[in-house]
């Protein structure tokens, strides 16, 4: 299945939240920000090795793939990405 890419605009408001979510808090680095995060360039330190949680292609496909489209998918978490703080 091909997918079309997820809009992640790079901001790092996910990144900068991660204690607040029981799926990523094991990568709370003490303060809710992700200990891969380099807030200077907003990016991961280590993209090509991240968690299946921060896939979000892989992760959908894990666990949604059966449960909703692909285009909902990204609909429900770019509206959940625009309420980050």
């Amino acid at each position: 299945m091909v997918f079309t890419p997820f809009p992640c605009t790079a901001c790092g408001k996910c990144c900068r939240l991660v204690g607040n979510n029981e799926q990523t808090a094991f990568l709370d680095r003490g303060d809710g920000v992700c200990r891969h995060f380099d807030e200077a360039t907003n990016l991961c330190g280590i993209y090509a090795d991240r968690p299946l949680v921060c896939r979000v292609e892989d992760y959908y496909r894990t666990y949604f793939s059966e449960q909703t489209t692909w285009e909902d998918f990204v609909r429900i978490n770019v509206e959940i990405c625009r309420k980050l703080p």
